[in-house]
């Protein structure tokens, strides 16, 4: 019975963590700014986490750095499944302006798969709003699989 009313309340309030992988800091910026009055996120449900083990969804910046990438996958692995892996910006996809730096070992879906990916640098609040309205409901539909 309990388990029920957790898994039924948890459905409807997905949390988030991130992890900046080596990223400018524009789109951390982009994704801080959906908590504020203007845009509100948490009135969707999303929250974030204070610990990986805490997350639904797990929200990645930057280009994968030599650097970050032990820290950035341990971090990942903590998360309990079932997860959904949201890249924000065009860095953890393609590196961006990063690629071929001599620090940079990504992108991300070397090392891990991806979910949903936000694309620009930096994406608009509203697209980002959009996507992880997408991961919420590939999180519900992972759920529901298990």
């Amino acid at each position: 019975m309990f388990k029920k009313l957790i898994d039924s309340s948890a459905a409807r309030s997905p949390w988030l963590y991130h992890i900046n992988a080596g990223s400018c800091n524009g789109c951390d910026i982009e994704l801080v700014a959906l908590l504020t009055p203007r845009y509100d996120v948490e009135r969707l449900g999303f929250k974030l986490a204070g610990t990986p083990r805490h997350a639904d969804i797990v929200v990645v910046t930057g280009p994968v750095t030599a650097q970050s990438k032990d820290r950035v996958l341990r971090t990942i692995d903590q998360v309990p499944d079932p997860k959904v892996i949201v890249t924000l910006g065009s860095c953890p996809r393609s590196c961006n302006v990063f690629r071929g730096s001599y620090s940079v070992v990504g992108p991300l879906d070397k090392y891990v798969p991806i979910d949903v990916s936000i694309a620009g640098c930096t994406p608009k609040p509203e697209a980002i709003i959009d996507g992880l309205a997408l991961a919420a409901q590939i999180l519900k539909e992972k759920r529901g699989a298990r």
